[in-house]
């Protein structure tokens, strides 16, 4: 029997999810089925990237005045959480409207 080929994520989309399991109450299998990826593909992403897909977490820099610079980090990380929240959205209005019609 041939082998599927695996679709081509990109590894914004692997972060992506990766740090939506992290953060989610939903398990592993909930979201890949969700977004309609393949089952233990998550734990599998985990083992090859590492728990936030290998991207640089973004720290402050070290002189500048900490308030600011807090306030600003914490900005970012809420912006990529809520950028995160919609992509996710958009996939799961894409899916269900398939599975509708």
């Amino acid at each position: 029997m041939a082998r599927k080929r695996m679709k081509p994520y990109s590894a914004e989309f692997r972060a992506e999810v990766l740090r939506l399991a992290e953060g989610e109450d939903r398990t592993d299998s909930n979201i890949e089925r969700d977004l309609g990826l393949s089952a233990g593909l998550i734990s599998r992403w985990r083992e090859r990237y590492g728990r936030s897909g290998n991207r640089p977490e973004i720290t402050p820099r070290s002189g500048e005045a900490p308030d600011a610079e807090a306030e600003i980090l914490r900005l970012r990380r809420e912006l990529e959480t809520v950028r995160q929240e919609r992509d996710i959205l958009k996939k799961a209005i894409a899916i269900f409207s398939r599975e509708k019609s």
